[in-house]
């Protein structure tokens, strides 16, 4: 685990100021595009690149906001991902939560009001890991009563995808033609030179496991770090980083919720006929609140994460939803007291990063020989 420093910790506990729009277009250019070059950066914001560097570090130092990598979700020949209800003994569930978040296999930690005391994600490389993860996870963690583990057969929309809006159509289409190009999971090609890597499964070798530890602390770290951190050649980095980064791993920028407007968040169990199940997470993958959707097996095919401006919305939203989807059942809803971890980020009570568990590349089931 990395902490930062003392007197970052003391920053990023004082109260944030609200983001100016040049931070506000800092961050959304980083979520288009989050290892831009600053000479970029600066281009489609019109400023002096190095103002744009520094306005970075300042929100990254205080723990406001951060680039951090992961495995690719949506492909579960990457990686199978299980949302996971906790019930804890009274009065210990943020205990039970924060040694939950200290395991690399943990995406997020929630500690939540409702039918569940929290909501954790857990990734792995296939089914027969998730079970082996899973149990060992909560039946050696005191505290925990219960659990009901949610198994993901599809990612529709995630978190990577949410935007600041503070940039007009221009700038976006700018960075966006810049950005690399992400293969699509269903790249039979792409698979398959994963599968045959020096790892020889699609988590890959210990020099993907490096890399994906040291983008998870800072998604934006440069290729000649990256070589002196792995000890690798700068040639074989910058390859292997390209093939990661077109095929297993996403890298996102997040931003402290406080600061984004949306200040609460609610987890939705809900339900739909299978026969609509296609048509109804397009709908709700343009829905401005919808942070991630997952479609899971088990007595709910849908769970919905979101964020919200007020209490009020928990219903709000619902109803919301209701008229837009009338075949969508909500089953179930729980308000989010406090994230606990966030995509291997360790979050204070303020929402501000304070802390990192990298996330590793699950190695799948071995190849036959």
């Amino acid at each position: 685990m990395e902490m930062q420093s003392s007197a970052t910790q003391r920053l990023a506990q004082a109260s944030p100021a609200a983001l100016d729009e040049l931070d506000r277009g800092v961050v959304h250019a980083l979520q288009i595009h989050p290892r831009a070059p600053w000479t970029l950066v600066g281009e489609v914001l019109g400023v002096n690149p190095v103002t744009a560097a520094r306005r970075w570090q300042r929100l990254e130092e205080a723990g406001l906001a951060w680039v951090t990598a992961y495995p690719q979700l949506s492909d579960p020949r990457i990686v199978v991902s299980g949302i996971v209800e906790v019930d804890t003994e009274p009065g210990i569930g943020e205990d039970v939560a924060e040694a939950l978040a200290a395991d690399p296999s943990v995406a997020n930690v929630k500690l939540t009001a409702g039918g569940r005391d929290l909501v954790a994600a857990v990734q792995a490389g296939g089914l027969e890991e998730l079970a082996r993860l899973t149990t060992l996870l909560f039946r050696g963690t005191p505290g925990v009563r219960a659990t009901r583990t949610h198994v993901a057969t599809g990612v529709p929309t995630e978190g990577s995808r949410w935007r600041l809006r503070s940039l007009d159509a221009a700038q976006c289409a700018r960075l966006e033609e810049a950005r690399p190009h992400e293969a699509a999971p269903a790249d039979a090609t792409v698979a398959e030179q994963a599968r045959n890597s020096p790892g020889g499964a699609i988590g890959g070798d210990a020099l993907d496991t490096r890399l994906l530890e040291l983008l998870c602390t800072d998604g934006r770290m440069s290729v000649p770090d990256l070589a002196a951190a792995t000890g690798g050649g700068l040639t074989t980095v910058r390859r292997r980083l390209g093939s990661l980064l077109a095929s297993r791993v996403r890298l996102r920028c997040d931003l402290a919720r406080p600061l984004s407007g949306w200040p609460l968040s609610a987890v939705y169990f809900a339900s739909v006929p299978a026969q609509h199940l296609q048509e109804t997470v397009g709908v709700l993958s343009g829905v401005q609140e919808v942070r991630s959707c997952s479609i899971t097996a088990g007595p709910h095919n849908l769970v919905i994460d979101v964020w919200l401006r007020t209490l009020a919305d928990v219903h709000a939203f619902e109803t919301h939803l209701s008229r837009r989807l009338p075949r969508l059942a909500i089953d179930d809803r729980s308000v989010v007291l406090r994230t606990v971890k966030h995509m291997g980020r360790l979050l204070d009570r303020g929402g501000r990063c304070v802390g990192v568990v990298p996330l590793r590349l699950p190695q799948g089931p071995s190849r036959s020989s």
